[in-house]
């Protein structure tokens, strides 16, 4: 069997629950043909450098996916069918990258960059700001 990385583009209509369901749908159609997937990254909603089919978003996902290349093409022939998937894109790889990927480390690094919210005074501590009058002039 080979290995594979394989990302898929959903509208963004669609909840992200309905994303989930998409990749739990993958995942059954490689496992009918033999394969397994190693790794189910949901990268969420984010913006599309380009209009893809009238869409500005998309829900992103990336697989890892070890399966033999009919297991892979029947997948690839169901998503092309789909109407909830704007693109997706599989690549063979040597082996299978099991850690983070550079997207979700970039969010999980600033996340915790970013101060907590309970370092932050009360609303009550604060000093109050002056407020001026918004009242039209005659």
């Amino acid at each position: 069997m080979s290995f594979y990385e394989h990302v898929v583009i959903a509208r963004q209509d669609i909840s992200p629950q309905q994303a989930e369901a998409l990749n739990e749908q993958i995942k059954t159609l490689i496992e009918e043909g033999g394969g397994h997937i190693a790794k189910i990254e949901y990268w969420g909603l984010r913006n599309l450098t380009y209009r893809i089919k009238k869409n500005r978003k998309g829900h992103y996902s990336l697989l890892a996916i070890d399966a033999p290349a009919p297991a892979v093409k029947e997948m690839e022939r169901q998503l092309s069918i789909n109407e909830d998937v704007l693109r997706f894109m599989t690549i063979r790889v040597e082996e299978l990258d099991l850690e983070l990927s550079p997207v979700l480390a970039r969010r999980d690094r600033e996340r915790s960059d970013r101060p907590e919210r309970s370092d932050r005074p009360e609303r009550s501590e604060r000093p109050e700001r002056p407020r001026e009058d918004f009242a039209p002039q005659a």
